[in-house]
């Protein structure tokens, strides 16, 4: 038996079924649970959250007279609330790419320090909490409603020595911009999120030499790597912190869809949605990355690649994630028909070819050119890409600051 409450009436004891309102405005990952905490109780009632649903046939009651509904009807509310909320808040949020660059800058650096803090006691063997996780998820959610591309860009520019912890952030902001991609409900792309932060966690009983190993690794060095979806996945259970959801991307984050992948060989459906987006967030971010043995791809060359890879990503997860980061994602250094080389600097959502592009050298003059940023979706007669372009190849350096104003 379900009954809605208000927030000021839930006791030590209750059963939650489900809170009322944005899956972001609670403090808690877990959807139902039994609430066994005074600290817990008051996090709820200090939170905005107004009311929320009980389970009394698995918990205290409250005084009669409170209505009851059925599963189905305090679920399709429930959603149905969630999704609304979310749409609101989103419209609410959204801000200039310029002026979210500058709070993913903090917030990249927030995060770094706390995936550190959680994965040294996951390297330590000690008991895992993930608390400080609630608040990151949270905060790297709110970034990606406010604009989807600041923080996806930024957290790909992490220096190699820091790669495991900015990776694990890239990965997390990647799953909740793909899951709002798939129009995924909020408590599954909550969980979406969860898995990203924590899919890589078993690399923390893999060696640090091996890890950052700049050559090679040995056949019993790669033997080792391959076996974190399972040493992680064997962390996330016996913590009992999170959900199966977010253990199956950890195990299976590694699998391909032909059934070539690691560690049970699983192909097609037999993958979960999100194991099977997983992968796609973690092999896009490992790829554009600096690491310590090579440089990071260019993005819109590792789109193009990944294209090619036939059998490795479930098709259509991966035509959302194009739409998601885009055909020539923020970063990507291009040539324009007038013969002007820029890098993008902010998509386009109607339109994944015309993004927006900051020009600084003319291919023709091989010389530089002022600044001038590009809207390609206002030109499309007058200018428009042709092709993706190596900075290597031209010798520019530093090209990230020409869209993020950081030093990387």
């Amino acid at each position: 038996m379900y009954k809605r409450i208000a927030a000021s009436d839930l006791r030590v004891g209750m059963y939650i079924h489900e809170f009322c309102g944005a899956w972001m405005d609670h403090p808690f990952w877990r959807p139902k649970f039994l609430l066994k905490s005074a600290k817990d109780l008051e996090r709820i009632q200090a939170s905005s959250i107004g009311e929320l649903w009980i389970d009394v046939s698995k918990g205290l009651d409250v005084a009669a007279g409170t209505a009851s509904i059925s599963p189905e009807e305090a679920a399709a509310e429930a959603e149905a609330s969630l999704r609304s909320a979310a749409k609101v808040r989103a419209a609410a949020l959204t801000t200039s790419m310029d002026d979210e660059v500058q709070r993913a800058v903090k917030l990249c650096q927030r995060s770094k320090e706390a995936v550190i803090s959680m994965f040294a006691d996951a390297r330590m063997g000690q008991a895992l909490h993930f608390e400080q996780a609630d608040e990151l998820v949270k905060d790297i959610a709110d970034s990606v409603l406010r604009h989807p591309n600041a923080l996806i860009s930024l957290a790909r520019l992490k220096n190699a020595d820091e790669y495991t912890y900015m990776h694990s952030v890239a990965v997390c902001a990647l799953m909740i911009a793909l899951a709002r991609q798939l129009d995924l409900d909020p408590a599954t792309t909550r969980e979406a999120g969860l898995a990203g932060l924590l899919h890589d966690i078993g690399k923390m009983a893999v060696p640090d030499a091996v890890l950052n190993k700049p050559g090679k690794l040995t056949d019993a060095e790669f033997s080792s790597v391959r076996k974190h979806p399972e040493a992680g996945a064997r962390m996330l259970e016996k913590s009992q912190q999170v959900s199966d959801l977010v253990v199956d991307v950890c195990l299976h984050h590694h699998e391909k869809i032909d059934g070539s992948g690691y560690p049970h060989h699983l192909c097609g459906d037999k993958i979960s949605l999100l194991a099977r987006m997983g992968a796609v967030c973690d092999v896009y971010d490992a790829i554009t990355s600096d690491r310590p043995y090579k440089k990071g791809w260019d993005p819109a060359e590792a789109i193009r690649k990944m294209a090619e890879w036939k059998g490795h990503f479930d098709p259509q997860v991966f035509q959302a994630f194009v739409k998601t980061v885009g055909i020539y994602p923020v970063g990507s250094l291009v040539r324009l028909h007038s013969g002007r080389i820029g890098v993008v600097i902010e998509q386009q959502a109607n339109s994944l070819l015309t993004p927006k592009v900051k020009v600084f050298f003319s291919a023709k003059s091989r010389m530089p050119i002022p600044l001038e940023v590009i809207d390609l979706s206002k030109r499309k007669d007058q200018d428009k890409i042709v092709s993706r372009e190596c900075a290597q190849d031209w010798g520019f350096r530093d090209i990230e600051q020409l869209w993020c104003g950081q030093p990387v």
